[in-house]
């Protein structure tokens, strides 16, 4: 509130008027001493002190106006808003006219309370009273918030707050949920006490002298319950902090925020470390363009394998802290990838304010996020953003009440499937103080577009021998890369989402094998708890090894390439360049429907085209050789449609 009292040899700024001691509201010289000695510990912010020598002030006289004032403002510092609204309702009732900004501080201090009408009320009583143009100014901002808020309320989503459970919650802070594709592991920042027995004797300030931040993990059994935490294996967790991380959709690679390291490119810095077979790697900053001498943190790691989202407080943003992005080049020798394409994500998620905890959901279209800048219920909220068909977000929606409420809401996550959300709360069931990680049914109106997601193993075909391979995903109408992503480098084991509503070619590739051609047809029919299992042996590059090619389309009874076939010609054309000793045999085949003779020239004449496209992108006619086999080859039983599809197909043979 910052008035202005002058005591004896002590300032105090806590207000905008000055009362010298000689006009105090108050006759009684005790009051007074004690009044005097309250504004010393105020000085010295020893609060605690200062608010009971002020309620002994007021036991000595009730309608000391001064003394209800300063007690307000010390409320106000220890986020007392309820009891900072009833000492200053106190103050006005003896005496409206006394400091006519007391009315705009109880507006604020019901808005931080949570009690939006009276907020409203206040703040319009103040309005009306003071209608020069500095008053309207200054209440304006605040009125339309806890309008705002006032109408979420009264229009409340129905929503359970479930905690995780103590297998994730203790007596300590948890924050920061991040959440494989398949919802099955969980990583969260904890605030760990330095001294635990200096914990357990008094409360400590949340500092880094006292405290420090490390990972832990839980795993969801068959039951859905999230068991006992524990600390991430390897070299990940230091006596220094980690914080605000981002698991990839697979679980197998991590984006952090560490600060004050010796290879810290400014005060806090962005780190990325992958899962080994004995733990964590050692981190590694990701340089530039994602640091800079300025403040990085919180990233976010999208589901598509190429995009980091991140805060950053650097130059040519909105305001305070802004939110960016940066797309994967490559990796380096060590594994680490480097980044190019730094964008900043423009002035309608970024305000002049300050925005946080940036998630893209798996759909890579919906932004969740957090500001103090946009209108909202707290002094912070979450806010979400959908991505237009041109590539700029939206303007934001605010999550309203109850996921936003009169506190600070930061650091929200989504499952895979769009109908769950996981935050960290300020513990709502009363038994502890501090943050818990909870979960609820997000609102249909309020979820993304729904992602499955296919998982599984790639191994050698012959030796059974894990492979770390790599993965593509590529939207077959667009020819648009939507997902990449690679193997765990010990068990093969992966995962890669699939946002429903598209059609995909897959393909899993690693060096001197066949690659794997996969199609999945997600449309939004597709039952969202059922996603894909699919466990690939990829065959070593030999003469005689055949695979099928799962993304050649024709028309029906043409052999004309339909636009969609380029998205896995590209590939055959890029396997080829690679494999410069690699001679093909490209063989049509046909279902039953048709004469024989029939179907024996349109599978030469498709398998020919798919010949052309190769030659014409610089594949040398002596690699390749073209054959029809008619309907002489099925796979599948011709008597259903199920069958003849997969009778109608082109493969690959190496010669």
């Amino acid at each position: 509130m910052k008035y202005i009292i002058i005591l004896t040899g002590v300032f105090l700024c806590f207000g905008n008027i000055i009362v010298g001691q000689d006009k105090l509201t108050t006759k009684s010289r005790a009051a007074t001493k004690l009044y005097e000695q309250a504004g010393e510990k105020y000085g010295r912010m020893e609060y605690n002190n200062a608010v009971r020598l002020l309620q002994l002030a007021i036991e000595k006289d009730d309608r000391f106006i001064e003394a209800y004032l300063l007690l307000g403002d010390i409320y106000d510092k220890q986020r007392e808003y309820h009891k900072e609204m009833e000492v200053l309702q106190k103050a006005v009732t003896i005496d409206s006219t006394f400091f006519k900004m007391t009315h705009f501080n109880i507006g604020v201090a019901a808005y931080n309370a949570g009690a939006y009408a009276d907020a409203v009320s206040w703040l319009m009583r103040y309005k009306t009273n003071n209608p020069d143009v500095r008053a309207i100014e200054r209440v304006d901002g605040w009125l339309v918030k806890a309008q705002l808020a006032k109408e979420s309320v009264e229009n409340a989503y129905e929503i359970n707050l479930v905690s995780a459970g103590d297998g994730i919650n203790s007596e300590f802070d948890e924050y920061w949920p991040s959440i494989t594709a398949d919802e099955q592991t969980m990583v969260v920042t904890v605030l760990l006490p330095r001294n635990m027995e200096l914990f357990r004797e008094r409360e400590l300030p949340k500092s880094s002298m006292y405290f420090q931040e490390d990972f832990f993990v839980s795993e969801r059994s068959d039951e859905s319950v999230w068991q006992n935490r524990f600390p991430l294996e390897g070299q990940i967790n230091t006596q220094t902090n980690e914080g605000a991380q981002s698991l990839s959709a697979d679980g197998n690679v991590m984006f952090f925020t560490a600060c004050g390291r010796d290879d810290t490119k400014g005060s806090c810095d962005i780190y990325f470390s992958y899962k080994t077979e004995s733990g964590w790697s050692v981190p590694k900053n990701v340089g530039a363009p994602v640091n800079s001498p300025y403040w990085e943190s919180q990233p976010c790691f999208a589901a598509d394998g190429q995009t980091l989202l991140f805060v950053s407080n650097r130059p040519g943003g909105s305001g305070g802290k802004d939110m960016w992005q940066a797309t994967i080049q490559g990796y380096l020798a060590d594994g680490t990838p480097y980044f190019g394409d730094l964008n900043n994500l423009g002035s309608t998620v970024n305000t002049p304010g300050d925005e946080n905890s940036p998630f893209l959901h798996h759909d890579n279209e919906t932004l969740y996020f957090s500001s103090d800048g946009l209108p909202g219920m707290g002094s912070v909220d979450i806010f979400m953003s959908r991505r237009g068909g041109d590539g700029s977000w939206g303007l934001p929606v605010n999550l309203g009440y109850p996921i936003n409420t009169e506190g600070e809401e930061i650091g929200l996550t989504i499952n895979a499937r769009g109908n769950r959300a996981y935050f960290s709360a300020d513990n709502r069931e009363g038994k502890r103080k501090g943050k818990d990680i909870y979960y609820f049914n997000l609102p249909t109106v309020l979820q993304p577009k729904p992602a499955l997601y296919v998982k599984g193993r790639v191994f050698d075909a012959e030796t059974q021998k894990s492979l770390p391979a790599d993965f593509q995903l590529q939207d077959i109408s667009t020819g648009k890369l939507v997902v990449t992503s690679r193997g765990n480098s010990f068990s093969g084991e992966f995962l890669v989402s699939l946002p429903v509503g598209r059609k995909y070619a897959f393909r899993a590739e690693y060096p001197g094998y066949m690659f794997y051609s996969g199609h999945f047809d997600v449309d939004m029919s597709h039952p969202l708890d059922k996603p894909y299992r699919l466990d690939i042996g990829l065959n070593p590059i030999k003469a005689g090894v055949t695979i099928t090619l799962e993304n050649i389309f024709f028309e029906t009874n043409s052999y004309e390439l339909l636009e969609p076939s380029k998205v896995e010609l590209n590939v055959l054309v890029k396997f080829m360049q690679d494999n410069a000793s690699v001679k093909l045999l490209i063989g049509g085949h046909t279902d039953n429907v048709g004469s024989a003779a029939y179907n024996q020239k349109l599978s030469e004449s498709r398998a020919e085209s798919v010949y052309k496209y190769l030659v014409s992108n610089n594949i040398a006619t002596d690699r390749l050789q073209f054959k029809g086999f008619g309907m002489n080859k099925p796979v599948e039983s011709n008597d259903t449609d199920e069958g003849r599809a997969k009778n109608r197909r082109t493969e690959i043979t190496i010669l």
